[in-house]
């Protein structure tokens, strides 16, 4: 037998050192810094965590904060993480009213970042505060008012709002709210611009939040940037290019490069205040078909984190995951990617300018 295929002892002196460092009373040591730091918060001094399908679920397992919104009371509280069951914009396969429930019950998402290096739900006073409260589950106008007051209240406060759908549509009624005093800019990976005209008749679909949001002017056009976008609807889309977005498709992300799509983001969107809104069909079915219009082609999830790790530093104001419909996947790989994307989302927002004097 050749030196290369012959079995080797361990060094005597080496394995001591290991055995020395790592077994015994140092069993449960971690000496990295900053791996100790995370495990401290983590752990109990009986060396246990909570089980991860133990309690309530919450979005990222973080602290649940009932919400009274007659008489809100948000202090204390830099980010909160809402959920908008509420699909009465859809255009094809309903059912992501179910996704804020279905990326609740997702468990091992977080709660350490280790490419940003963060853990937001220890370095942010982030809450799950509940569900904004529709006054009627038939009329889209009227959940429309609904979310936007929910987020204006949130916004006066002075907290950050990190949504869960529902459709896209409540996009509009979030932006609304956001930029009611100057429009603000947009990252948006998306399967679909959406940024149609009416369908039979209607303005407030899930296919057209952005256009109707840069005609109330809380959208600003040229600082706002899709990426992901595909399928077979671009004739539907010319508003984007023609108020000024840039619009990155799907089948350019393999030659220009997630590194390169982050930085031309980051250069559209500039140091101003920024809405990050995530649709699950930005991702190809393969990763995510629990959604209401699929379209082959897409991002895979490893593509969709590294482009959204890239954003850190950017001034994220806001933020969405949306269109997760848990009953068309029976694996809850939709739900699980969209609880990474939230927790992917929430790490940016550690390192957001707008969040920087608050913890």
């Amino acid at each position: 037998m050749t030196s290369r295929g012959r079995a080797t002892a361990l060094d005597k002196n080496k394995l001591d050192a290991i055995r020395a460092r790592f077994s015994g009373e140092n069993e449960s040591v971690i000496y990295t810094p900053g791996f100790k730091a995370v495990a401290d918060k983590l752990f109990d001094p009986a060396g246990t965590r909570v089980a991860p399908y133990a309690g309530i679920p919450s979005f990222l397992d973080l602290p649940y904060r009932p919400t009274d919104w007659q008489d809100p009371d948000f202090s204390g509280v830099d980010v909160a993480l809402v959920g908008m069951p509420m699909d009465l914009g859809i255009t094809n396969r309903n059912g992501c009213r179910f996704g804020p429930r279905a990326i609740r019950a997702i468990e091992r998402v977080g709660p350490f970042n280790h490419v940003l290096e963060c853990m937001p739900g220890f370095d942010l006073k982030a809450f799950d505060i509940g569900d904004v409260p529709f006054r009627s589950r038939f009329d889209l106008a009227k959940s429309h008012e609904d979310i936007e007051a929910a987020i204006l209240k949130l916004t006066a406060a002075g907290v950050v709002p990190l949504s869960v759908g529902g459709d896209h549509s409540i996009s509009l009624p979030i932006l609304k709210a956001l930029g009611h005093e100057a429009p603000v800019g947009m990252i948006h990976i998306d399967a679909h611009c959406d940024t149609s005209g009416p369908f039979d008749g209607s303005r407030f679909h899930h296919g057209g939040p952005f256009r109707q949001a840069v005609l109330e002017g809380v959208l600003d056009p040229e600082r706002t940037i899709q990426i992901g976008i595909r399928g077979s609807s671009e004739y539907l889309w010319e508003f984007s290019r023609e108020t000024g977005m840039t619009v990155i498709h799907a089948e350019e992300v393999s030659g220009r490069g997630c590194a390169r799509i982050a930085e031309i983001a980051r250069e559209k969107v500039g140091d101003g205040p920024v809405y990050l809104s995530f649709d699950i069909d930005s991702l190809d079915p393969a990763f995510a078909p629990g959604t209401g219009t699929p379209e082959i082609g897409g991002l895979t999830t490893r593509e969709a984190q590294e482009i959204l790790r890239a954003l850190k530093g950017t001034n994220l104001i806001g933020g969405d995951v949306v269109e997760v419909a848990p009953q068309y996947d029976a694996t809850t790989n939709t739900a699980h990617a969209g609880a990474q994307m939230l927790f992917e989302i929430l790490s940016l927002m550690v390192f957001s300018p707008a969040l920087a004097t608050k913890s």
